[in-house]
């Protein structure tokens, strides 16, 4: 991976405000009906993924604020080595997650779509791909523009 950067970084927010209020106005409905705490953690494991420290650090801080315990989030990168820590549902969106994340690889798996299928009915899996969705557009938003962590001004 390359660590070059470019001096200048477009703002998407204030050079394609269109676009970026749309993706604003998706995000508010992404996790509707979905426990924010899931929502939240789903944010961080998408986000520990695609490498977007921006978001990462937002949706960390969210968690912390929503009530999530500091040993739960150090764990969400390693949330197979520490089962015990994650109810099933957390599980089963964390593989979903990484399938979506990184759809390139395996595309979506049946055996994780299903292990999502059964602990969440039909409305709460489509919330949550829409939220994996969204947060993965986001990640590509902060990573892109080099956003950085505490500076939650992208514009």
């Amino acid at each position: 991976m390359s660590t070059t950067t470019t001096q200048r970084r477009v703002k998407i927010a204030s050079l394609a405000p269109e676009f970026y209020k749309a993706l604003i106005e998706l995000d508010a409905v992404s996790a509707t009906g979905l426990d924010p705490r899931l929502a939240d953690l789903v944010r961080i494991r998408a986000s520990q993924l695609n490498g977007c420290a921006y978001c990462l650090d937002m949706h960390t801080l969210d968690a912390k604020h929503a009530g999530e315990q500091d040993q739960k989030l150090h764990l969400v990168a390693a949330w197979r080595e520490a089962p015990k820590f994650f109810s099933e549902q957390e599980k089963a969106a964390f593989a979903l997650t990484e399938a979506i994340t990184l759809i390139s690889v395996d595309h979506v798996p049946d055996d994780v779509y299903a292990a999502a299928a059964a602990v969440f009915d039909d409305k709460e899996l489509a919330q949550l791909i829409g939220l994996i969705i969204m947060i993965n557009a986001w990640n590509r938003v902060g990573v892109t523009g080099r956003l950085e962590p505490g500076h939650y001004d992208p514009s």
